[in-house]
């Protein structure tokens, strides 16, 4: 089969390390890129999937930024959709109640109250630095500017976590998609997007889901991997991911994706 699309999340599936991809991946990413076009997918802010476009020169391909939320080609915005100032307010009021921290997102802005262990790693691993200012300060900034959240992350305990979790899923979960990225984060986006909404956005005329082969690790990875022709997971992806693929390769760190296509894609 040959492909006119690829699309992969980074985290835990391209990337082999915690904020690079493999010489590797570079190597068989530029191999064939004349070819197909490579689509990098992630919940990440735009600033911190472009050093990995250029470091395997696709800085010409789009990207999908906030697992759909905002989808970017180039400097033309294709598509934006935000969480909405009232919903930050009360997600707010509910991080408080429940002793956890927001981190809010606006394209390349990412707005913390102040660092922690978390906050330190994603600046590791994301080579992004963020804005430090109280919740309520970037509220009413963002009002003022008339700007919400792509993505909201709430960082907690693994207990505080466990407890907002279901409160999360009553108040919000018609208009919010609410994914839990590890044992002490959550992260929100807009309900009506998703990897595979923004994929769809991207098809040229003459490409349809059938054109298309995606990796992934994760849950929101699972709707992009079911709907296309052929949906790849990693070796080290959640099983319940694995069990909707149509392939498994190798685990992120043995460069699984790199290792597929170079047995697979000529």
């Amino acid at each position: 089969m040959s492909y006119k699309v690829l699309c992969s999340d980074l985290d835990g599936t391209l990337l082999s390390t915690k904020n690079d991809v493999s010489d590797f991946t570079i190597t068989e990413i530029k191999r064939i890129k004349e070819d197909i076009r490579i689509i990098l997918t992630s919940a990440r802010m735009p600033k911190s999937m472009t050093y990995l476009q250029q470091r395997m020169g696709i800085t010409n391909m789009p990207i999908i930024c906030y697992n759909g939320a905002l989808v970017l080609d180039g400097s033309k915005q294709v598509f934006s959709k935000t969480i909405d100032i009232i919903t930050i307010e009360k997600i707010y009021q509910l991080a408080e109640e429940n002793n956890i921290k927001l981190g809010l997102y606006h394209k390349d802005e990412w707005c913390v109250e102040e660092t922690t262990e978390r906050v330190v790693k994603e600046i590791l691993h994301t080579k992004t630095t963020p804005i430090y200012r109280s919740t309520k300060e970037t509220v009413s900034n963002w009002k003022h500017r008339t700007i919400s959240a792509h993505k909201i992350m709430l960082m907690g305990t693994e207990e505080t976590t466990d407890a907002v979790f279901p409160k999360l899923e009553k108040m919000f979960a018609s208009a919010i998609h609410i994914y839990r990225s590890n044992a002490t984060l959550i992260e929100l986006t807009p309900k009506s997007v998703s990897k595979l909404s923004a994929i769809k956005l991207l098809l040229k005329e003459n490409e349809t889901l059938q054109d298309v082969i995606a990796f992934g690790d994760n849950y929101n990875d699972m709707e992009m991997l079911q709907h296309v022709h052929c949906g790849v997971a990693v070796g080290n992806a959640r099983e319940e991911v694995k069990a909707i693929a149509n392939k498994v390769t190798l685990k992120n760190t043995e460069h699984g994706v790199a290792y597929f296509i170079a047995e697979n894609i000529s």
